[in-house]
């Protein structure tokens, strides 16, 4: 097993361009992006989709072998190629402020729309121009949880593989189909051909979303629509029915990701 312990080692500038201020574009040109933490690693070692994002090389510390051993049977660690880094190399790769000890450099996988639609999906997610990484991370991972059968993000979203998103799914990115970068007349115009209703939910939707409303529409294909953090939903054809949460409390309005997990639980755990 190799072992770097020097902070010139070429290693750290690959792991750095992934990563860094112009990560995006790199990801893009190596189709490759970086996953961090016991979790994301072990979930990518061991991925629930059929196509999945390879793990192409493991970084570890000491440490983290010892962790990742624990969880992920060693037949499986001997089919890639494990470098043994120092702490002060993790340090230096890491994009976390405490890192555990392992990173993966993965492939990435683009899923085309299509393909979705392919796949005959029961409940879509969708997100219009969602910004913040942490957001998209945490709407995957919810979106997994329910049970969802693919989350897709609109052009202008933040990067799927941003290493924050990355983070963020807690390994839901290895369970779930995600597909980006979808112009959402598209997306709209191929649900309808594919028989999926459609709902957008807004502050002032003209359904409640309540039992009532979910019982009603659990039996048939659906996508549900979300709006940017700060600006909602673009103008939707009248095909689309808008829903709002109700709410008791004062509040006006919530997060993305909370109302995200509300509705996905909800109609996920509805069928």
């Amino acid at each position: 097993m190799e072992n770097i312990t020097s902070l010139n080692s070429p290693h750290i500038e690959r792991v750095k361009a992934l990563i860094g201020s112009r990560g995006k574009k790199n990801r893009e040109l190596e189709n490759a992006f970086i996953a961090e933490g016991i979790q994301a690693v072990r979930e990518a070692l061991n991925p629930k989709l059929v196509e999945g994002l390879a793990v192409k090389r493991v970084y570890v510390t000491e440490s983290g072998m010892s962790k990742i051993a624990s969880s992920v049977d060693s037949a499986v660690l001997d089919k890639h190629e494990v470098i043994l880094v120092s702490d002060q190399v993790m340090s230096a790769m890491a994009d976390s402020e405490s890192p555990q000890g392992i990173i993966a450099l993965c492939s990435t996988k683009t899923l085309k729309l299509q393909d979705l639609w392919q796949s005959k999906p029961k409940k879509i997610a969708f997100f219009w121009q969602i910004q913040d990484p942490g957001n998209a991370g945490t709407v995957i991972r919810s979106a997994d949880a329910a049970g969802f059968d693919a989350v897709v993000f609109s052009n202008e979203s933040v990067d799927v593989f941003n290493p924050k998103t990355v983070r963020a799914t807690v390994g839901s990115l290895w369970h779930i189909p995600v597909v980006s970068d979808v112009d959402i007349n598209e997306f709209i115009t191929g649900a309808i051909e594919n028989g999926v209703s459609l709902f957008a939910l807004t502050g002032d939707g003209k359904e409640s979303f309540d039992s009532t409303f979910v019982s009603n529409i659990s039996s048939k294909p659906s996508a549900w629509i979300f709006g940017n953090e700060a600006r909602g939903l673009p103008d939707l054809p009248s095909q689309i029915s808008t829903v709002a949460i109700p709410m008791k409390g004062f509040a006006e309005s919530l997060n993305v990701a909370s109302a995200a997990a509300i509705v996905l639980h909800s109609v996920g755990l509805s069928l």
